[in-house]
């Protein structure tokens, strides 16, 4: 096997991890979202500090889950790109 073969194989193996990862983490922040949705909602009926805070707290798992998301994402796009040119160095 030649040696863009490997690369073109480590690259399939990465984006496979990705991939993974992304799955993992869209469920993960679907389950964030919710748990934001409703310490707002607490934060909003009762206008409470801790209510407020548990809010803050939620709300920054979210953001931070989302950041992580885009990230993956990109690191996704530049893979793929990498590995069409590989490809076509191939073909």
């Amino acid at each position: 096997m030649g040696r863009l073969e490997q690369q073109l194989l480590s690259l399939t193996d990465r984006l496979s991890d990705i991939a993974k990862e992304e799955r993992l983490l869209t469920e993960e922040l679907s389950f964030h979202r919710s748990l934001a949705d409703d310490a707002a909602r607490d934060a909003a009926v009762y206008d409470d500090p801790i209510e407020r805070e548990n809010a803050a707290m939620t709300a920054g798992d979210v953001r931070r889950a989302e950041r992580r998301l885009r990230k993956l994402a990109d690191s996704r796009q530049k893979l793929e790109t990498k590995r069409a040119r590989l490809l076509d160095k191939l073909g």
